[in-house]
């Protein structure tokens, strides 16, 4: 039931589930996702927070960017769905867009949380997923199964049914801009990272091979305000395989970054 559809809010071409009152909350999902991948954290931060969940441009019911984006095109769209100070969380490609935002966006970013953020490819690494975005076309949907597989593993579960149905389900051509951004991006500058003044967390799974722990913790090490959590047991859909411990973590971030 966690992961249930939810009704939506419009803000312009993007849509967005809303819930509670209090601190400003942004929500952003990973590639191939859409808000729903936040269903173990939304009803636990609304009970202290007002928190959007965004469906990323080409996702779930948010329209597609121009063609041929980059970082600053997702970037863009997002941002303007603050209105004031707002503590800015990502997951995986995500993670890039909110260290984005918050360098580009200091006055409305009042703390970034990375989630499973990349940081520095090695050489093996950035071949693997530029050939897994050379083979997007845009028009039929990629098989689903080595990114779950990359996630899951091959245990049975409802987080991963739920994420098989997203994939199946997100537009080819949204799914394929935003896959080539994060497959030619390689994460926040050394430059950007030092120079944010926000509160930051940077936090992966033990058992991430591709969002590494180091990389977490090189960009925590950089960051004046960051630190980084590794959670013992998890991988890359930590918001959803640890939601509890995850909620705790991020519960705990918001608070800090209110004082």
């Amino acid at each position: 039931m966690t992961w249930t559809i939810r009704p939506r809010s419009k803000f312009g071409a993007l849509s967005a589930i809303c819930a509670g009152d209090g601190p400003s909350v942004l929500l952003i999902h990973g590639v191939g996702l859409r808000a729903e991948a936040w269903g173990g954290q939304l009803d636990a931060l609304a009970q202290t927070c007002r928190v959007v969940a965004v469906d990323m441009p080409g996702h779930g019911h948010s329209a597609r960017l121009k063609d041929d984006p980059c970082l600053a095109d997702f970037t863009d769209a997002i941002v303007a769905l603050l209105s004031g100070p707002t503590v800015v969380i990502g997951h995986s490609f995500a993670a890039m867009i909110a260290l984005d935002i918050a360098k580009r966006h200091p006055a409305l970013v009042q703390g970034v949380a990375a989630l499973n953020g990349i940081f520095q490819r090695d050489s093996s690494a950035k071949q693997a997923v530029m050939a897994r975005a050379a083979g997007l076309d845009g028009k039929t949907a990629a098989d689903p199964s080595a990114p779950l597989d990359r996630w899951f593993g091959e245990v049975p579960s409802a987080a991963r049914d739920a994420c098989l149905a997203w994939l199946c389900d997100v537009d080819p051509a949204g799914y394929r801009d935003a896959y080539r951004v994060f497959a030619a991006g390689d994460g926040p500058s050394e430059q950007s990272l030092s120079g944010l003044q926000c509160p930051a967390l940077f936090l992966t799974g033990r058992d991430e091979p591709n969002s590494t722990p180091e990389m977490s913790q090189r960009m925590a090490d950089l960051t004046p305000l960051g630190r980084a959590v590794i959670l013992d047991g998890a991988a890359h859909m930590l918001p959803m395989t640890h939601a509890s411990q995850v909620n705790t973590l991020l519960t705990q971030f918001i608070k800090e970054t209110q004082r």
